[in-house]
């Protein structure tokens, strides 16, 4: 090529990534995350038994990959070579025509395809546009047969907006094996998310080899006794495996060393590492525990220097995650080597001694050219002058505080970016945290967040799933001796699709958001998720159309939210399931809104909840949000107690007020002394001896001080109706 139309192209290049808006031909080509521009064009490339891949030697982990995932589906085994000319897939890294960091330029013709990228992770982001061009099938890990494997003609120019899009996966609480985290890793570079936050450590479970101190797998790996035993722990050489496969897939492995909180798995293996000294166990059931590691002993920061020397070997990241979430501080405050500590350093209250503690990290991780990350506590715990980053997992307007004090932010506040919450209060909706409401996809689209500059500061965004619910019994469990794999599809439920909204508002600029057309393209997407074999929310049919009709009744229009899905429904109310009347178009004329139900149905084995018209308690505003209701059949007409779960309802530290609010019935219901439990433990004695009656509610007054996110809340009132039990009413719950 000579210089002229070099000069052309560069410059052809620049104007497409000028522009924050997509081109309007972007709406016709289903892809996720959304394109920066795309250009159509007539015809369609191609792909053959004697297709050849080439690419040079910057892409060659890249054309690997591609040609191990073509040869899979299509059962070609596909030529890869290496400085190739002529070539049908040619890769290659050409840093002045494609300037942006991760960019990459995707052309498809008739006659082959060229994917440019401005580094390997670009040339792999353009690998995966253009799988997205080929059939779903094209994911499959057996051969296809039958299958056209064509792609339109079109040019793509396409970068991200935000330098981080994460994931955090959780395998401290719970452990995933190799294998699964490196399918994790698959699905996040499929939709193009470059960081993965590798939560290593928590006080269920240290999951990292660590050759110096080897007790921290050999007794911190593991909880429970005998068959019921959970754990486990990557070896070094699975760490290398890992962080290799990522490497390949534009993703950034992240390791999450938690500390001075949610480390009690190395107290237990090391009780000198305590503030006591006291031996523990490694809790076989979700909590926050209370001990430390003691920063008044220089043997515990030693220990610190030593585990992350060996950490920052394993991982080449930049960046090291340090933790610093929800410490409480009453060990520190009772300590004599943590008190004789502060003395010196002159500071008035323990919390400060966790920013000496990031400081001395930091330090620590910046003389080895690695910025530490935490959460957004290690900002907020005494002055911190390293610039660190913090993750934001609370309320994303501190992103400001973190800029202000010279540190960097990224986004994942939990109502938006948690994925541990299920998508819906749909009754049937599967097991999942409860501290917060239920959010969906569409939620963690509006996520507000401005477009990337280096100025301002913001990374980028990120989403979390935690495994916290995973040791609450044996529900989430897997049984070992069945070979199953219960606890990865559980985590693959919860993610998707919501990581694909993620990956759009990661990847693109405000201006490009459009959720009714992410939805339309989404809908295509299932079936790819399904060659891929992970598992996915199934979403419910989405209503067109609905509303009253003249007689007094009302209809519903539907619309399938996955393509080629059934739609199944029932009139009567009653649950739907895959051989209920399958919905052809057109009106469904029902009495009331509550006798229509509808289901999406994938295959058989694989559907949606139910439409579900939720229960309108908007009249009940001033009283909060709904926790409870009481019928007949549940009040005895003697005072018992009354336990129901408010976890949710009671999410952050506070004063509530819980109201009993009778809707119906001849008798009153009495109600006596009331108590919040935390898990087992007792919070809060509210006395009362008061009647609810229609028009005449009942109200508590409590107050909180001991929040822990991720555990149960439950009440517990002494109740009994009042000269019988036909009482029927409702529990809201408002915090001040």
């Amino acid at each position: 090529m000579n210089r002229k139309k070099t000069y052309v192209r560069l410059l052809l290049a620049a104007a497409l990534f000028v522009g924050s808006q997509p081109a309007a031909t972007a709406q016709s080509v289903d892809l996720i995350p959304r394109p920066v521009s795309v250009q159509t064009a007539d015809g369609q490339f191609r792909l053959t038994a004697k297709s050849v891949i080439g690419c040079d030697a910057a892409s060659r982990g890249q054309a690997d990959y591609l040609q191990d995932l073509l040869s899979r589906s299509t059962g070609w085994d596909l030529a890869v070579k290496e400085g190739a000319r002529r070539a049908d897939i040619r890769l290659a890294v050409d840093s002045a025509l494609v300037t942006r960091p991760e960019g990459y330029r995707l052309e498809v013709t008739p006659k082959g395809v060229l994917i440019t990228g401005a580094d390997a992770s670009g040339v792999f982001y353009g690998v995966q546009s253009l799988l997205q061009l080929f059939p779903p099938q094209v994911y499959s890990r057996e051969r296809q047969r039958g299958v056209e494997w064509t792609a339109r003609s079109l040019t793509i120019e396409d970068a991200p907006d935000h330098p981080w899009r994460g994931m955090m996966l959780d395998v401290a609480r719970y452990f995933f094996d190799k294998d699964f985290v490196k399918k994790y890793i698959d699905m996040m570079a499929m939709y193009k998310l470059n960081k993965l936050q590798f939560h290593l450590v928590d006080d269920s479970g240290w999951r990292l080899e660590i050759k110096k101190y080897p007790r921290l797998t050999e007794v911190g790996a593991w909880a429970g006794p005998d068959s019921k035993r959970l754990g486990g722990y990557y070896t070094q050489d699975d760490i290398r495996e890992i962080v290799a496969y990522a490497k390949v897939r534009g993703v950034d492995v992240i390791p999450e060393i938690e500390f001075p909180a949610h480390i009690l798995s190395a107290i237990v293996a090391y009780p000198w590492l305590g503030c006591t000294g006291e031996q523990h166990e490694v809790p076989t059931q979700h909590f926050i525990s209370r001990d430390l590691i003691c920063v008044g002993k220089e043997s515990s920061v030693r220990f610190l220097s030593d585990v992350l020397d060996e950490v920052t070997e394993l991982f080449p990241s930049k960046y090291i995650n340090i933790g610093g979430d929800e410490a409480v501080y009453t060990r520190w405050e009772q300590c004599p080597d943590c008190q004789a500590l502060m003395k010196r350093l002159g500071l008035k209250k323990a919390s400060e001694l966790q920013g000496y503690l990031t400081n001395v990290v930091a330090d620590m991780m910046a003389r080895k050219g690695r910025t530490a990350v935490g959460w957004e506590e290690i900002i907020f715990r005494g002055k911190v002058s390293q610039p660190v980053v913090a993750a934001i997992w609370h309320n994303p307007a501190d992103t400001a505080r973190a800029i202000a004090a010279g540190h960097k932010a990224v986004l994942m506040p939990a109502s938006y970016c948690y994925f541990d919450f299920p998508e819906s209060t749909t009754p049937g909706e599967v097991k999942a945290a409860t501290w917060q409401p239920a959010f969906t996809s569409e939620r963690t689209y509006s996520l507000p967040m401005s477009d990337y500059s280096p100025a301002s500061g913001v990374l980028g965004v990120q989403g979390c799933l935690w495994s916290d619910q995973f040791i609450h019994g044996d529900v989430l469990q897997e049984i070992p001796y069945l070979d199953e794999n219960r606890s990865e599809q559980y985590a693959e439920y919860l993610t998707f699709p919501r990581l694909l909204a993620l990956s759009e508002i990661g990847w693109c600029t405000n201006a490009a958001r459009d959720y009714a057309d992410f939805q339309r393209r989404l809908a295509g997407h299932f079936a790819r998720l399904d060659q891929k074999g992970c598992n996915y929310r199934v979403p419910e049919p989405r209503v067109a159309q609905s509303g009253p009709t003249a007689d007094g009744r009302y209809r519903y229009r539907l619309e399938s939210a996955v393509t080629g899905a059934q739609i199944r429904y029932t009139t009567d109310g009653s649950y739907p399931t895959v051989h209920s009347a399958l919905y052809e178009g057109g009106d469904v004329v029902v009495g009331s809104k509550d006798d229509f139900r509808a289901i999406t149905v994938v295959t058989p084995r694989h559907y949606s909840l139910p439409l579900y018209s939720a229960p309108d308690y908007s009249a009940y505003a001033q009283y909060g949000r709904y926790a409870a209701e009481w019928k007949p059949l549940r009040i005895q007409t003697k005072p018992a107690p009354w336990r129901f779960e408010c976890t949710g309802k009671v999410a952050a530290n506070g004063t509530f007020h819980v109201t009993f609010i009778p809707t119906r019935g001849q008798n009153g219901l009495h109600l006596g002394e009331l108590k919040l439990y935390k898990r087992d433990e007792l919070l809060a004695t509210v006395p009362q001896d008061a009647v609810a009656t229609p028009g005449s509610p009942v109200g508590y007054t409590f107050t909180v001080d001991a929040f822990e996110a991720g555990t149960p809340f439950y009440i517990e009132v002494q109740a009994n109706g009042q000269g019988g039990n036909d009482t029927a009413g409702l529990v809201f719950i408002r915090q001040d």
